[in-house]
């Protein structure tokens, strides 16, 4: 239940930064741009969160 409430908190974070970048960067909110940015940013914070991990495992 944590991990799935950690999940959607990170696609809400991730949506909300890829229209606020995509508008900052082109003016103008384009669907395939914020989908496409925000499914690497949400990717970015779950690979991130693996290397901690196994840093910190070691």
């Amino acid at each position: 239940m944590i991990n799935f409430s950690i999940m959607i908190m990170r696609v809400i974070l991730g949506v909300f930064f890829a229209v606020m970048l995509t508008r900052f960067f082109y003016g103008r909110v384009d669907p395939v741009w914020v989908a496409g940015l925000a499914i690497f940013l949400v990717g970015m914070s779950y690979v991130t969160e693996y290397f901690r991990k196994r840093k910190r495992d070691k």
